[in-house]
């Protein structure tokens, strides 16, 4: 069976930064706990051969991915897949949450935690992101049954995995925190999310 890790990149900001809501347009790299996260996602992952490796154009994926993969000699070529970008959110790109609360409200930005509803003025395709992540899970159906794929992006884009897979844990929230990861088997039987929000 293969197996495909879906991973967040790690922190943008540190203790005592200003947080900000993140997007498709603001290329940040990793914060120093940040590179932190990545350089303990390379130990973990040290001894795992990946067959290839994707992430988004975004630097702080790009990050993440190579910390992974410089850990470990003769690891694939790192690629680039456009739709593991971040979404854009909008007028609330690059905003404080509480600035975001107070456009849109905590039901718009609880239904978008919940099912990945996306609240006014995001620019957001849910229909064309899950048809990617199917499309994705199809391509890795022809992997070798012991080959494992790296897949590195953003919380936005992760969340609409969980609704293109024939099974996942019951309650599984669909937020992947940042230097998290989760774990996809895919298989003759189908593909099925059987661990979400790992972290070393």
């Amino acid at each position: 069976m293969a197996r495909l890790i879906i991973l967040r990149h790690g922190n943008t900001f540190d203790k005592g930064d200003t947080p900000t809501r993140v997007g498709a347009r603001t290329d940040l790299s990793l914060s120093v706990s940040g590179y932190t996260q990545a350089h303990s996602l390379a130990a973990h992952f040290r001894d795992t051969a990946f067959r290839a490796a994707f992430c988004s154009p975004l630097l702080r994926t790009r990050q993440t991915a190579r910390a992974v993969l410089d850990a470990r000699p003769h690891a694939p070529a790192l690629r680039i897949l456009p739709f593991l970008t971040e979404v854009d959110y909008g007028p609330d790109e690059n905003q404080t949450e509480e600035t975001v609360i107070a456009r849109i409200g905590t039901e718009a930005l609880a239904a978008w935690d919940r099912d990945a509803t996306p609240p006014p003025g995001w620019q957001v395709d849910p229909a064309a992101l899950r048809a990617a992540w199917a499309s994705l899970l199809e391509r890795a159906a022809e992997l070798d049954a012991d080959d494992t794929v790296l897949i590195v992006t953003s919380n936005g884009i992760a969340r609409f995995l969980p609704d293109v897979v024939d099974g996942q844990p019951e309650g599984l929230d669909r937020k992947l925190k940042t230097g998290a990861w989760g774990v996809v088997d895919v298989g003759p039987d189908g593909t099925r999310i059987v661990d979400w929000n790992l972290r070393p």
